[in-house]
């Protein structure tokens, strides 16, 4: 079988693996990106919809102009609002709008995953990218000297490098013997994503509701994104998800919370228990593979932490491999991988902290929590920057992470 040989292999064609096929292309580096699904495969619901200032930045920087046109088609809302029990205990307007500064990118935007891929699929065949469409890989043997990779339908590929971004049930880390490691959230999560009325849209505000009285106390959030709204319903103990998911259960609560014609424009519903895991290594013991996003690390979306640290992992794999060619010994190549693969494993486990703490801040089977909840609404008018605790809660530290070790 004749092999096809190039620097870098990227498995998985979604954010972070088209983000890393660009970003190789940029620097010289002989890539291909490899995907399993067909091009123009359905992907189910919004997903990832949130992209910080440092996403956008780091995009922008990997291909000029990118980032700004992923700000340019998302939205930016001004207001961040939180009520408990009904009771508005927090609101901030920004005061920002689209229209700021185009020089600027802005300190997020928002749009729909397929809109996001579009985007940056656009720029990696604008610069020129190889994607291989429809080729699961099947198995990975690594050397000392490399990887071979052979896809189901017999196709192999051969390079120094393999980056997996092939998600969470990625072939990338079985095959290198790598291991998820954290537990499973008990609580269940509804996710919705319904269409705007574009000509009676409702205000662009992001709201959370702490035990919103017309859902029998459950946790709602409303985020707006470019034509749609994604809506978290914290189910309880002992709820049937199956009750809240059905075209009968949706159109019995959900126009509690919105106005009803929404429950008319639902594009996708679907009921998660969050995994809170992360990679025990982000490169294999020969160093030849290293992984990134979700292929690396699963976590609850509070705090939009998936997306958002996967870019960084792919371009961080891309600056270990790039040192690793230039090397001029084992030891050195060795190196240059693990410090690479360490300092995100090191940010994976901290944004795996801080959703766990954004998690233990919602969930209501802690007596001590909800005291606290308590307690901070009621003397919010008392104490205004409780209301900012209860605002900021469900999102988690949003500063670090922690000091890298560079030890090897």
């Amino acid at each position: 079988m004749v092999k096809n040989k190039c620097d870098v292999i990227v498995v998985g064609a979604g954010p972070v693996g088209l983000t890393a096929g660009l970003a190789l292309k940029q620097k010289g580096i002989s890539s291909v990106v490899i995907e399993a699904d067909p091009f123009g495969r359905p992907r189910p619901g919004s997903r990832a919809i949130y992209i910080h200032n440092a996403t956008l930045n780091h995009l922008e920087e990997t291909y000029q102009g990118l980032g700004f046109t992923l700000a340019r088609n998302g939205i930016i809302w001004p207001i961040n609002r939180t009520l408990y029990k009904g009771k508005e205990v927090y609101v901030r307007n920004y005061g920002i709008t689209n229209n700021q500064d185009p020089t600027k990118l802005p300190h997020f935007t928002s749009l729909h995953q397929d809109e996001i891929e579009k985007h940056i699929y656009e720029a990696c065949v604008e610069a020129g990218v190889e994607i291989s469409w429809d080729s699961p890989v099947a198995t990975l043997d690594i050397s000392d000297n490399g990887v071979v990779v052979t896809t189901e339908s017999g196709g192999v590929w051969e390079a120094q490098y393999v980056i997996g971004c092939d998600g969470a049930r990625s072939v990338v880390r079985q095959q290198a013997g790598l291991t998820f490691e954290g537990p499973r959230t008990a609580d269940t999560f509804l996710v919705l994503d319904v269409k705007e009325d574009e000509e009676n849209p409702l205000p662009l505000e992001r709201t959370f509701h702490y035990q919103h009285p017309a859902t029998g106390g459950r946790n709602v959030m409303f985020v707006p994104f470019k034509g749609g709204w994604r809506v978290d319903l914290q189910l309880l103990e002992g709820d049937n998800p199956d009750d809240f998911t059905s075209i009968e259960g949706v159109k019995k609560w959900l126009p509690k919370v919105m106005d009803p014609k929404y429950a008319e424009r639902v594009t996708w519903v679907s009921t998660y228990r969050f995994h809170q895991v992360v990679a025990n290594s982000f490169t294999d013991e020969k160093h030849r593979v290293l992984l990134a996003g979700e292929a690396a690390h699963l976590f609850a979306p509070f705090g939009a932490r998936g997306l958002n640290s996967g870019v960084p992992d792919a371009l961080k794999a891309i600056t270990g491999i790039e040192k690793a060619l230039e090397s001029h010994s084992e030891e050195e190549r060795r190196k240059a991988i693990h410090l690479a693969a360490n300092e995100r494993y090191i940010a994976a486990n901290w944004n795996r902290d801080c959703s766990t703490t954004a998690l233990h801040h919602l969930q209501g089977n802690s007596p001590e929590m909800n005291l606290k909840r308590e307690l901070a609404a009621s003397l919010v008018s008392v104490v205004p920057r409780l209301g900012r605790w209860l605002e900021e809660g469900p999102y988690g530290p949003k500063f670090g992470p922690p000091e890298l070790t560079t030890k090897y």
